[in-house]
Parts: C-alpha cells; sequence; structure tokens
C-alpha cells in the first residue's frame, strides 16, 4: 500500500517544530537544591570571588618560593617555623623571608607566602625549624582569590540546564535561590480501541498501554510535569474534544500515541489539523523504527503523534519529543551521549533514511565492541536489554562488521 507522507529527514522535522514554538514567559523563584535539571530564567553572576582568600590545596608549610630553590633531599633547604595557621581563622601574621608556617588543605594562606610545600616533601630538623627536600615554584600548592570566578563574573547564563555541579557552585557563592522557567505541562494520551490500562487482564487483540508510562518518565527527566490521560478510542470527536480540553486546562504540549493501523495515523493527523494553525507540519520522518510519527503545532501548543509500537514510540519521543519540551523551557536540548565502538557484524540499511537499532557493548582484548539487537518495533524487552541506540547514517546502506559505529547512549 503505498504510502500518504512525504517524508522530513530527522533534523528537519525537528528544526520545523521548533520555528513555531516559544519559550514560556512564566518563571518561579526555587531552592537551588531542588534545582537539578531547572532551566535558568536569568543570568547568574558571582556576588563575589570565588575563594575570597588565599587557600591552600594540601597540608604543608606556607613558603617564599624563592626560599626553597634548589633544595634536595641531598641539599635542603632550612626554614624558621614562625607558627601554624589554624582552620577556619585567618592568618594573624605575614610570613617573612627565610620562614615557613604551617598549613592545612582549604586554609587560609598568611600574606607574603606565595607557595605551599607538601608536608612530605619536609621533616622536621630541629625544633622551631624544617628542611624543605624539593623545591616549589611560585603558585605551587594555593589557590589565588578569585582564581576559580571573580566578582560580577557571569557564571551561568539564562537558559542554561542547572546540574549538579552547578549547584554546588552556586551554594559555594551563597546563592541558595534562582529564577527558572515554569516546567511544561505535557499531556500524555494512548489511542486505539484495542488498547487497554496496564493493570488490566488481556483478551486476544488487545494490548496494554505502557507507551504513556514511558513517554511521562522521559518528558519529566527533561523537566517537564507529565499529565498522563488515559486512553482514547479511535474515534475523531473524542480525540479532538479530549486534546482539546487538555490545552485549555494549561497543557503546553501534546502527545499522543496511536494505534497500529495506517487509519489510526490519519485520525491523528486530522485532529491535530483541526485544532488550529499551523497544523501538520511533518507527516512521517525518514527513520526506522518510527516513520510515520506527525508533528504539528495549533497555538503555539507543539503536537506529537507518536507510532503504538513501543520501541518506534521511544526513539521517535527522544528524537523529536524532548527537543520542543526543553525550547518551551527556553533552553537547547542536549547532546546525547555518544560512544564509538566497533561492529561485531553487518548491518544492512536503505539510503534515505536514519536507522536506530538496539544494541548492546562487548569489549574484547580491550576493544569496545558494539553488537546489534535486531528485532521488530513492538518488543519492547530488546530495547530494555539493550545499552544504546545504533545509528546508521541517512545516506548509507549499510555499515560492515569492524567498522566504527556511533552508538546513542539509553
Amino acid at each position: 500500500m503505498p504510502e500518504f507522507f512525504t517524508l522530513a529527514s530527522p533534523q528537519d522535522a525537528v528544526a520545523r517544530l521548533l520555528s513555531h514554538i516559544h519559550p514560556l514567559q512564566d518563571r518561579e523563584r526555587i531552592e537551588v537544591r531542588a534545582a537539578d535539571r531547572r532551566v535558568l530564567a536569568a543570568e547568574i553572576r558571582a556576588p563575589h570571588p570565588l575563594p575570597e582568600f588565599r587557600r591552600s590545596t594540601l597540608d604543608g608549610y606556607a613558603v617564599h618560593a624563592r626560599d626553597t630553590f634548589g633544595a634536595s633531599e641531598a641539599l635542603p633547604a632550612y626554614l624558621d617555623l614562625t607558627g601554624e595557621v589554624p582552620m577556619g581563622q585567618m592568618a594573624s601574621f605575614s610570613l617573612e623571608p627565610g620562614t615557613a608556617a604551617l598549613v592545612h588543605t582549604g586554609g587560609h594562606v598568611p600574606e607574603g607566602a606565595d607557595a605551599v610545600v607538601m608536608l612530605e616533601h619536609t621533616q622536621r630538623s630541629a625544633p622551631g625549624e624544617i628542611e624543605v627536600l624539593r623545591p616549589a615554584a611560585p603558585g605551587d600548592g594555593l589557590i589565588e582569590v578569585g582564581e576559580d570566578v571573580q566578582k560580577n563574573t557571569v557564571v551561568f547564563q539564562r537558559g542554561h540546564i542547572l546540574r549538579p555541579a552547578d549547584i554546588g557552585g552556586l551554594l559555594a557563592l551563597g546563592i541558595t535561590q534562582v529564577e527558572v522557567t515554569r516546567r511544561p505541562r505535557v499531556a500524555i494520551f494512548a489511542t486505539g480501541d484495542e488498547v487497554i490500562p496496564p493493570e488490566a487482564q488481556t483478551l486476544p487483540g488487545q494490548v496494554r498501554d505502557l507507551n504513556s508510562a514511558v513517554i511521562a518518565l522521559l518528558a519529566e527527566r527533561a523537566g517537564a510535569v507529565a499529565l498522563p490521560q488515559g486512553i482514547l478510542p479511535d474515534d475523531f470527536e473524542t480525540i479532538r474534544d479530549r486534546v482539546d480540553t487538555a490545552r485549555d486546562q494549561g497543557a503546553d504540549m501534546v502527545v499522543l500515541s496511536a494505534g497500529s493501523s495506517v487509519s489510526a495515523r490519519d485520525l491523528t493527523a486530522r485532529v491535530f489539523n483541526d485544532l488550529g494553525k499551523p497544523g501538520v507540519l511533518v507527516h512521517g520522518i525518514a527513520t526506522r523504527p518510527g516513520k510515520p510519527t506527525i508533528l504539528a503545532v495549533a497555538g503555539g501548543c507543539p503536537l506529537i503523534g507518536l507510532p503504538g509500537n513501543p520501541v518506534s514510540a521511544y526513539v521517535q519521543f527522544v528524537m523529536v519529543g524532548l527537543p520542543p519540551i526543553y525550547r518551551l523551557q527556553g533552553a537547547q536540548a542536549p547532546r546525547s551521549a555518544v560512544l564509538q565502538a566497533r561492529l561485531t557484524t553487518n548491518v544492512a540499511s536503505a539510503a534515505g533514511r536514519e536507522d536506530y537499532l538496539p544494541a548492546r557493548f562487548r569489549e574484547r582484548d580491550g576493544t569496545l565492541w558494539v553488537e546489534p539487537v535486531f528485532f521488530k518495533s513492538n518488543l519492547i524487552f530488546t530495547l530494555a536489554a539493550a545499552d544504546g541506540l545504533l545509528r546508521i547514517p541517512l545516506d548509507s546502506t549499510g555499515l560492515q562488521a569492524g567498522a566504527q559505529a556511533e552508538v546513542l547512549i539509553l
């Protein structure tokens, strides 16, 4: 049966969709500790330098570096010990030439000193005196004021997606609250007369809805609030009314996981076109799995029509469903983690489409190999057993065993 849609490349499909989506303007102020994966709604500048004082990076002795030049175990440099800098306190003295002061990791380095000698490179020679067994260069063993961040430096731009290390940096600057974009609300529907809830007992011809849960988890990882809306029959008016209601109730994006029939795909496209302009932007993507994916926008709200087969729905939502969630937050979707590995076997493809095969990693003699998991798109445990998705480029007719291949980490 001839297909009724024109295929777009994956990159073009996403670009068309994103060109019609504008970031949400709603902001909220939240605790930094709860801001992992949230998107900043305003730039952040450092309120003070970091560190705020000259700090030792190791346990040792603060010294004038020139006093240690030429020092060795055979001919050590001898320095008078003038005292110790207690942790949590500023040094009460300046370091004079020919002297040393005991400092601890993270502690203040007294004025006058320009290096810290590691404790292991010294030894006590007499009361009030140390031997330095190795030379130190200016700057060794210490961090200057503002060496990490200078005051008023922009540490994060608007649209930055916060990570745990970022949160640590903000807390180090004493910043405990941040302004972030409101989390987009994503309404998720399953459709199909054959689809039943996961807790129901199946009859011949019926399948459980697992797509709604999987899509919800992926959406939430991208910072969205997932709003599962249940299962809809293959009925135009019902689907249209429920999707329209979801938008009226505040959904910023709608995802439909369609039944497996061609008629169901056509029904989704009709609903999307009826909801408002510009309507369907992409009806079919040059990928496998997931070719019949539909992308649309109505009144600024992105609408995603996914295939019903679970592997197809998963792959396509990662490819085309996550970027609009990030765009709504004012951010770019992070690049997928990719590894290069050698193929264990030949993989065929067709030029003009981008293939994604579930794959497992294998290590042989220190070399990373990737083993394709050949599958049919409705077999979810094929995906569950995979480490990543083997990508076969759009213009390739396949990859040969032993070739370097690109694998997107799941």
